[in-house]
């Protein structure tokens, strides 16, 4: 990992613990994830909840099997997937 890189997720780190923002930065677990699986990741999380998914390819990966709560997640569930967003858009995923 390149200095820059990770003097980046450093501050993205520490940052919000000196403000007390609380934990805004992606878990260090994801850093190594490639983009496909952090998409697969993501609408995991969606999947277990009964999501209906709009997109071909989610549909081919979880299926359509839309049940309640339909994708509703709990604070922790949307902290991870918000956890997971963040490591796409700084992977330039999306």
């Amino acid at each position: 990992m390149g200095y820059i890189k990770k003097l980046l997720m450093t501050a993205i780190a520490v940052v919000p613990m000196l403000f007390g923002m609380g934990a805004l930065a992606p878990s260090m677990a994801q850093s190594g994830m490639t983009c496909e699986q952090l998409w697969y990741e993501r609408n995991a999380i969606y999947a277990a909840k009964g999501y209906c998914f709009k997109t071909q390819r989610a549909r081919n990966v979880f299926g359509r099997g839309c049940f309640p709560p339909y994708g509703k997640l709990t604070p922790g569930e949307q902290r991870r997937v918000a956890d997971i967003e963040r490591w796409e858009v700084y992977q330039g995923c999306r």
